[in-house]
């Protein structure tokens, strides 16, 4: 199951641009059809629905300042992606785009309040209700959200997702000690990830040289950006170009 993180390029959100907008069915299903695999993200929505999505916030890609735990699966569809006619997917609607036919790296956003085996539970509903059978891989910065999935899915990779710079500006002290932890990947005797997926920008770095498993770069933007990734990384999570495959 590790070897598509080892071996095939993944799109970041699908195979976006200026007519197919991150994370919609038309980047999506470019990605497929160029042979890629697809990176990209859910969250929770105020009625309990799943939603593939990256930003909590809508504004930046719809225009709309509401945040999308404050939305329906209704209401989200009344939007539109960066002025297109592409609306936010449910995670129904992406599984079905999808139907197998490239592997999936499916990063699960941290949600305030929302315990890993609720969304790991309703995202495996979602699979067994219309029977998906592709491969995929879960990611997440909580790495209990990882260990959560592993738990009810053993046989799903899961995944840390985590840079060196985690704490950034952040002057709370209990987010500077977890970022400490994370992006040192500390918590990986607790998780037991499959894989890490790290910043290509802070590598190389010794924890994740370490590392035993699959190691992945992200997010990779340049043909050039590529080739110093993979000096320290097994494969790599790109947009804006064509990975080399």
């Amino acid at each position: 199951m590790e070897n598509f993180l080892k071996n095939l390029p993944v799109a970041h959100r699908g195979l976006h641009d200026e007519t197919k907008p991150e994370n919609s069915l038309a980047a999506y299903e470019a990605a497929i059809k160029a042979g890629y695999a697809i990176e990209t993200d859910v969250h929770f929505t105020k009625d309990g629905e799943i939603a593939v999505f990256h930003d909590d916030n809508l504004k930046r890609m719809t225009g709309d300042p509401r945040e999308l735990k404050d939305c329906t699966l209704a209401e989200l569809k009344e939007l539109r992606l960066s002025g297109t006619e592409e609306r936010i997917p449910s995670f129904e609607e992406f599984l079905t785009l999808v139907d197998g036919r490239t592997p999936l790296l499916i990063e699960i956003k941290s949600m305030q309040g929302v315990k890993g085996k609720t969304i790991a539970s309703a995202m495996l509903a979602v699979m067994k209700k219309i029977g998906y059978k592709g491969e995929y891989a879960i990611q997440s910065f909580d790495p209990f959200y990882a260990k959560a999935y592993k738990k009810l899915a053993p046989e799903v990779p899961c995944g840390i997702l985590a840079h060196r710079d985690m704490a950034g500006k952040n002057d709370k002290l209990g987010w500077r000690i977890r970022a400490h932890y994370l992006s040192r990947l500390k918590l990986n005797f607790l998780v037991k990830p499959d894989f890490i997926s790290y910043g290509f920008w802070t590598l190389p770095h010794k924890w994740v040289t370490n590392f035993k498993g699959a190691k992945l770069a992200w997010t990779v933007r340049s043909p050039e950006d590529e080739a110093q990734a993979r000096k320290y990384v097994d494969n790599i999570i790109f947009e804006n170009y064509l990975a080399e495959k």
